[in-house]
């Protein structure tokens, strides 16, 4: 049967004194309940051990080191995965065509986790009104066509463990990129993520970033979905029932049916009705209101949600220039400034 949906708030229990980074390693993990179901094979591939930090392995690597190449392998790969939509958008431009919107999921492991989905009559019909909204050109059309599908082009299924969900992109000019609740570098922070990483602030003590990409989070298996893939400018919702929330469905069955000890942050009504598409005896789910200014007041502050993605991100945590350890008060907003990354191509 499956487990009662706890609330955020009773999920967690409150806090005490901050633990060491060497107690976190011991308990973080077991903020959860039904742990066993977290996959183990993810976290022996993360986790850091402090033992071997500094002395490093076998290999001559310490355990830093590995996970930052790890970490460096999944953003080569997201990166040459959004290569690819860009190159497929840029050829069918210059062929005078628009691109399939099929085409332009190009994750393997999604394409395996949803086979024919894309061919299926609803999928098709989606796929003829995308089309005709961005050949029509007559309010452009967000996010950008190569971005359509950049939350399963960055996070492969495989590496999913935690799921955000959302309604729909942002519908300003230059605001969408595919991720739930993230905005590229450069554009005004959304008052929902701000209230995201002033939640993180208020959990954790972490700075709060100087911008809204959280591409890196993508990368390391925060699956930042919306309901609806595409908007037009300034008319939110104007995409919706046409099809997507179909597709963003099986989306979550089939993380729900094929994984186990996943995360699903379910932050406001809409969100929440997805509740139904879970198994909840095999994944957490964690609700609170939504994180905008218009309701982060009536449920969302004070939530500490965001302690959670702090938590599963602890799994692949990469570490600062010049930093020794897991210091528990960085780990969140490290998953976003992450220095010294160099450029994938």
């Amino acid at each position: 049967m499956a487990s009662k949906v706890k609330t955020l708030k009773n999920f967690f229990a409150p806090l005490q004194q901050q633990p060491s980074a060497k107690r976190l390693k011991q308990t973080t993990l077991s903020s959860f309940s039904n742990i066993n179901h977290i996959n183990k094979s993810h976290a022996n591939a993360f986790i850091p051990t402090r033992s071997s930090d500094d002395g490093g392995g076998s290999d001559g690597l310490s355990a830093h080191q590995k996970s930052r190449m790890e970490f460096q392998k999944l953003l080569a790969k997201s990166r040459r995965n959004l290569k690819i939509c860009s190159q497929k958008v840029s050829n069918a431009k210059c062929e005078g065509g628009y691109v399939k919107l099929e085409e332009l999921l190009v994750e393997e492991s999604w394409l395996e986790a949803l086979p024919g989905e894309l061919q299926k009559p609803y999928a098709l019909n989606l796929c003829k009104f995308v089309e005709s909204e961005i050949c029509a050109a007559k309010l452009p059309v967000y996010p950008p066509t190569h971005l359509i599908f950049n939350a399963l082009n960055s996070t492969p299924f495989h590496n999913v463990k935690v799921v955000i969900l959302g309604q729909d992109p942002y519908h300003g000019p230059g605001q969408a990129m595919g991720l739930s609740f993230s905005v590229p570098e450069g554009i005004k922070v959304p008052s929902s993520l701000v209230n995201i990483f002033k939640e993180l602030k208020q959990d954790l003590g972490c700075s709060i970033p100087s911008h809204g990409n959280l591409e890196k989070w993508a990368v390391q298996g925060v699956l930042l979905l919306n309901a609806v893939l595409t908007v037009r400018n300034h008319q939110a919702n104007s995409h919706a029932k046409k099809g997507w929330e179909q597709f963003t469905d099986a989306v979550i069955k089939a993380i729900s049916q094929r994984k186990e000890g996943v995360v699903f942050l379910l932050w406001g009504n809409s969100a929440q009705e997805k509740r139904r598409l879970i198994d909840e005896s095999k994944h957490h789910i964690l609700k609170a209101a939504h994180p905008s200014g218009l309701s982060a007041n009536r449920g969302f502050f004070g939530c500490r949600g965001t302690e959670l993605i702090t938590s599963l991100a602890f799994f692949s945590y990469q570490p600062a220039s010049g930093e020794n350890g897991n210091h528990p008060n960085r780990l969140a907003a490290l998953i976003i400034e992450e220095p010294a990354i160099s450029n994938a191509n």
